[in-house]
C-alpha cells in the first residue's frame, strides 16, 4: 500500500532577492514602460473593480517569471496596467493564498516585483467574514491593524537587504494619512466606512463557533484568508499601504449561520461599486 504525504512547504528565499525581483520587473516594464504610481490587489470577488481601470495592457501571471498561477475562483490571475483616479496604476486581478499549497514567498513575490516598477503605495483589498455584533454584511471596513495567525512570515530566511531591512517596525502598517484620506473620501460620499482589526488565518475551512470565540476575545472584528502576507512585504519594502475589507457574512458564535463561496462572491459583487468609489476617491485625492 503506498502512503502518500504532503511535503513540507520551504521558505523560497530565493525568490525575494533582487535579481528575482529584477528578471520579474524587466518583463512587466517591456510590456508596460510607465511606472506606476500605486500598485493595487484585488481580492476575492473584488476583480469587478478592474473594469473601473482604463488598461493599457494586461499581463498574464504565467508570462511573468516567479508569478506562480492563481488557482481560487473569481480570481482571474493577470495584471492590469493604466490609469484609475487620473493616476498611473498596476492591478492585480488575483492574489494568492498560502491554502492554495504556496509559501508566504510565493505568495507575497508579486508585492516585490510591483515595489521594484516604481509604487510607493499599496491598496490592497479584501473579503472577510465579519465579527462585530453591530456590523453587516456588504460593510466596508478600513483596516486599522491586523494579526498574523497563519503559522509563518514571508520574511523568514535569508534578507536581501538591497530589498528591505531585516527588522521592519510594524507599529503602524496601515499609513495614517491614507487611513484619514480615506475615512475623508468617505464622508463625502456618504458610504459607511468601519474600521478595524483585520485576522489572518490559514484555511481554506470557515472557522468553528470557538475559533470565532476565541479570534474576536484577541481583538480581532474581522477574519480572512489573505492580505496580512502582502502588507508586511509592503512594508518591509517601504511602501505604504491602504487596506480596505469587505464583509461578506456574519461570524456570530452565538447566532452562526452556514456559509458557502457563493453567497460570499455575489455579497462582495454588491458592495464593490462602493469600494471602486472609494478607491477612485482616494487615487484622486493622494
Amino acid at each position: 500500500m503506498t502512503t502518500l504525504t504532503t511535503p513540507a512547504p520551504t521558505t523560497d528565499a530565493s525568490a525575494h532577492t533582487l535579481e528575482a525581483v529584477s528578471a520579474a520587473r524587466d518583463v512587466v516594464r517591456s510590456r508596460f514602460g510607465r511606472a506606476p504610481d500605486v500598485a493595487i490587489i484585488l481580492g476575492t470577488g473584488l476583480g469587478g473593480l478592474a473594469k473601473e481601470i482604463v488598461a493599457e495592457t494586461t499581463i498574464d501571471y504565467h508570462e511573468i517569471p516567479g508569478f506562480p498561477p492563481s488557482t481560487v475562483e473569481s480570481h482571474a490571475g493577470r495584471l492590469l496596467c493604466g490609469t484609475l483616479g487620473g493616476r498611473t496604476v498596476i492591478a492585480m486581478q488575483g492574489r494568492f493564498h498560502r491554502y492554495e499549497g504556496y509559501t508566504l514567498q510565493q505568495v507575497t513575490f508579486p508585492v516585490r516585483v510591483l515595489r521594484a516598477l516604481g509604487a510607493q503605495t499599496l491598496i490592497v483589498s479584501n473579503a472577510c467574514g465579519g465579527m462585530h455584533p453591530l456590523w453587516q454584511p456588504g460593510d466596508l471596513m478600513l483596516i486599522s491593524d491586523h494579526l498574523n495567525l497563519l503559522g509563518d512570515n514571508p520574511l523568514v530566511g535569508p534578507n536581501d537587504d538591497r530589498l528591505g531591512a531585516r527588522f521592519p517596525d510594524m507599529s503602524e502598517p496601515y499609513d495614517t494619512g491614507l487611513r484619514a484620506l480615506a475615512r475623508d473620501v468617505a464622508t463625502e460620499l456618504r458610504i459607511v466606512l468601519r474600521e478595524g482589526v483585520y485576522v489572518a488565518v490559514a484555511g481554506p475551512n470557515l472557522e468553528t463557533r470557538a475559533e470565532y470565540r476565541m479570534l474576536r476575545a484577541l481583538g480581532a472584528d474581522v477574519v480572512g484568508m489573505s492580505t496580512v502576507p502582502e502588507v508586511i512585504v509592503a512594508v518591509h519594502a517601504g511602501m505604504r499601504v491602504l487596506g480596505i475589507s469587505i464583509i461578506t457574512d456574519q461570524c456570530l458564535p452565538d447566532a452562526l449561520e452556514a456559509a458557502n463561496v457563493a453567497t460570499i462572491i455575489a455579497t462582495a459583487g454588491r458592495a464593490e461599486p462602493r469600494l471602486t468609489a472609494l478607491v477612485r476617491g482616494v487615487l484622486e485625492r493622494s
